[in-house]
Order: structure tokens, then C-alpha cells, then sequence
């Protein structure tokens, strides 16, 4: 006759029945300790709200759009995107360095591509107001490879820093 398992008994045992002050179990709460229902640190009208990486493409569009008012007709078409990190595996041109961007040329029906890598341009920008003219740095570089021309033809104002 195969034995029953025994019930634990000791300090360790669980209790039959729970003490009568400890309130009946209920579903999950998020109001714990009384503190009140959490909500956002940080209203979404304050520029806070906005994460690094939105606030990274719209470096990108800022630069896009004013290299457009002078090279509309030019820029027609490209495709430009903001990327986290470069592929792990480099252009044969790259010596080991890591790209800020990189200009695909268009293939087939792929229209030309200027992509804007986002984490090695803030690691690199000492500061995060420089991160804007750093960012356009990188697409009037890739622009000026796009357009075959020197980054100083497609924007006179190249290297200059850029407080507006």
C-alpha cells in the first residue's frame, strides 16, 4: 500500500488559515503602500518627454531640410534614415574606424539611401548641443559623395558650428 505524504510541521510549516486582520487576497494592484496610481514623471508637452533617439531624428530632418532648399531638384528621390549602429561588417574603404554614415548608391529599384548611424555620432559629439552640427556634418558628407561634389560646394557653412 503506497504511503501518503506526510504534511510539513516545524517553524517553517504554512499556516492552515491566514490571521483575520491580513485583507482577502486581490488581484494585482498597482497602489501599493498607499502612494496614489503612478503616472509619467514628466508631462508630454515638456520637450523631457521626448526620447534621445526622436529628438536624434529630428537633427537629421533639420539637416535634410535645409540642404534641400538649395539641392531640391538634386536630392529628389534619396531616401534618408537614422540607423542605431553601423552592420558589424565595414565597407572595404572603412580602416577600421567607425562610420557616422554611410551613402548606398541606388540598386535596381532601390532609390539612393543616406543613412545617419546614431549612437557613434552622440558618442562622439562632446557635448549634447554639438550633436546637431555633428549630425549635419555627417549628411552634408554623404550628400557631397552623393552629389560627387567637396562637403564645402553642397554647404558653404560646412564645418562651421551651427547655433541655430
Amino acid at each position: 500500500m503506497p504511503r501518503r505524504p506526510t504534511p510539513p510541521t516545524g517553524p517553517l510549516a504554512p499556516r492552515a488559515t491566514l490571521p483575520s486582520a491580513w485583507p482577502a487576497p486581490r488581484g494585482r494592484r498597482r497602489d501599493r503602500h498607499g502612494r496614489g496610481v503612478r503616472g509619467p514623471l514628466v508631462p508630454p508637452d515638456l520637450p523631457a518627454w521626448r526620447t534621445r533617439a526622436e529628438i536624434f531624428d529630428d537633427h537629421v530632418l533639420d539637416s535634410v531640410e535645409r540642404l534641400e532648399r538649395r539641392w531640391a531638384t538634386e536630392l529628389e528621390g534619396v531616401e534618408f534614415a537614422v540607423e542605431d549602429v553601423p552592420p558589424s561588417d565595414p565597407a572595404p574603404w572603412e580602416h577600421g574606424e567607425v562610420p557616422l554614415g554611410r551613402f548606398f548608391p541606388s540598386q535596381g529599384a532601390l532609390a539612393p539611401r543616406v543613412v545617419v548611424y546614431r549612437r557613434p555620432v552622440e558618442t562622439r559629439a562632446p557635448d549634447g548641443r554639438d550633436v546637431a552640427a555633428l549630425v549635419h556634418e555627417v549628411v552634408v558628407e554623404q550628400v557631397a559623395h552623393l552629389l560627387d561634389l567637396t562637403p564645402e560646394q553642397v554647404d558653404p557653412r560646412y564645418g562651421e558650428d551651427l547655433g541655430d
